[in-house]
């Protein structure tokens, strides 16, 4: 039996906040979406150290520290003007635009 995989509100290269666990309170940008997970990886967030093996000859291996994957549910969207908020849609005309719970402004 397949999972359905989760619909996102959250998009790549938004600002988002770490509402929970060991980096709560951090900020960053989204660098990936991995949907089948419902994880994300966020720059500067959750960072592990990864043994790497050496490659090729120019590369180096050792130990390198690398952002790893946060769940969504940890996630927070920041606006602008009021900080971490939900994420609604409104329908302008045609296209669909995601807005500021707080504020109203679009995101």
């Amino acid at each position: 039996m397949t999972q359905a995989l989760h619909k996102f509100k959250l998009k790549k290269e938004d600002n988002v906040e770490v509402i929970a666990g060991k980096d709560k309170g951090k900020r960053g940008k989204i660098l990936k979406i991995l949907r089948d997970r419902d994880r994300i990886v966020v720059e500067g967030v959750n960072i592990v150290k990864k043994a790497q093996k050496k490659r090729k000859q120019t590369d180096r291996g050792g130990i390198a520290e690398i952002e790893a994957a946060i769940h969504s549910s940890n996630l927070m969207i920041v606006c602008k003007k009021c900080g971490p908020t939900r994420i609604g849609i409104k329908a302008e005309g045609e296209k669909k635009v995601r807005v500021c719970k707080k504020c109203g402004e679009a995101l």
